[in-house]
C-alpha cells in the first residue's frame, strides 16, 4: 500500500537526520531497518539514488543552522571576519578535494562491492574500537579555531574523509575522528565536520541524481512522494540533532559512541550469521 510506503519515508527520514550526524554510521542504521521492512513499490535504481539524495535534506539544516557563521557576505560582519569566513570556506573545500576524487574513481566499486553487511558490519566495529582508543589519550587541543586550522591541516582532515567511502564508517564519524587525532577540540572537530558535509553531500547527492535522471527515468507520483517526505524529515530531525552533538561535545567524549557502534556491529554479524539479513549490496 502507499500509505505504508510513505511511513517508512518517514521512518528513513528519522534515521537519516539522527545517524547522519552522530558518528555511528547512518548506512548501518538504514540497512538494519531496510532489512526488516524494505520498500516494495519502488525500482532498485529509485532506492539507490533515494538512500544518498536523502542526504539533502540533512546537509540544508547545516546551512540554515549556520548561515551567519558560513556567510561571507553578512552586514553584519567586519572585513576582518569576512576574511576569515572565506579562509574557512577555502579550508573546508581544500578538505573536500580528496573525497570528492576517490569517490568518483571508485563510485561503481563502493555500491558494488563494498556496500555489503559483513563490510558494514566490520567498519562499525573498527571506527567503534577506535574511537575509544582516541579518546583514553588524554591530551590538550592544538587548534580551537577554524582560524588556527592550517590549510595542510585541513587537507589532512579531508584525507581522513576518503575512509568514510567504506559503508559503515560514517562520513561524520571519520572526520570528526581525524580531526581530533590531528589535534582540534571536539567542539570544532564537529563543527568543521558539519561545513565538510555540504560540498562532499551535495556532491554525492548531485552525482546520484545526474546518474538517475541521465538512465531517462523519471518519478511516480508514489516516488516522488517518499523522495518529498523523506528529505524533509531528515531536515527537521538534524535541526535537533546538530545542535545537540555541538552540546554534547562541549561536556562529554565520544566513547560512547564507539561502544554502542561496536555493539551494533556485532548485532549486524549476528544477523547475518542466523540469515535474517543477507550479505548482497545495500
Amino acid at each position: 500500500m502507499v500509505l505504508f510506503e510513505l511511513i517508512k519515508s518517514f521512518i528513513w527520514g528519522i534515521i537519516q537526520g539522527v545517524t547522519e550526524w552522530l558518528p555511528i554510521s547512518s548506512t548501518g542504521h538504514l540497512l538494519l531497518f531496510n532489512s526488516f521492512w524494505p520498500f516494495q513499490n519502488t525500482s532498485e535504481e529509485f532506492f539507490n539514488m533515494f538512500k544518498v539524495v536523502i542526504q539533502l535534506g540533512s546537509i540544508l539544516a547545516v546551512i540554515v543552522l549556520f548561515f551567519h557563521k558560513l556567510n561571507p557576505f553578512s552586514p553584519k560582519k567586519t572585513p576582518k571576519r569576512k576574511r576569515e569566513t572565506y579562509s574557512l570556506w577555502g579550508k573546508v573545500l581544500i578538505a573536500s578535494i580528496p573525497a570528492a576524487i576517490i569517490g568518483l574513481l571508485l563510485d561503481d566499486i563502493i555500491d558494488d562491492v563494498l556496500s555489503r553487511p559483513w563490510v558494514i558490519a566490520g567498519a562499525l566495529i573498527f571506527y567503534g574500537i577506535l574511537f575509544i582508543i582516541l579518546e583514553s589519550r588524554k591530551r590538550k587541543p592544538l587548534y580551537n579555531d577554524f582560524k588556527e586550522i592550517s590549510w595542510k591541516t585541513a587537507l589532512f582532515i579531508g584525507a581522513f574523509q576518503t575512509l568514510a567511502l567504506i559503508p559503515g564508517t560514517s562520513r561524520s564519524g571519520a572526520t570528526i575522528l581525524g580531526a581530533v587525532f590531528l589535534g582540534t577540540s571536539r567542539y570544532i572537530a564537529a563543527e568543521f565536520s558539519f561545513f565538510m558535509a555540504i560540498p562532499a553531500m551535495f556532491g554525492a547527492s548531485g552525482l546520484k541524481l545526474m546518474k538517475y535522471l541521465m538512465n531517462g527515468t523519471a518519478f511516480t507520483g508514489e516516488e516522488w512522494g517518499i523522495f518529498i517526505i523523506g528529505t524533509v524529515v531528515s531536515f527537521v530531525v538534524s535541526l535537533f540533532v546538530i545542535r545537540f552533538l555541538i552540546n554534547f561535545v562541549k561536556k562529554h567524549d565520544f566513547k560512547i559512541f564507539g561502544y554502542y557502534r561496536i555493539a551494533l556491529g556485532i548485532v549486524v554479524m549476528i544477523l547475518l550469521l542466523l540469515n535474517v539479513i543477507q550479505n548482497t549490496p545495500v
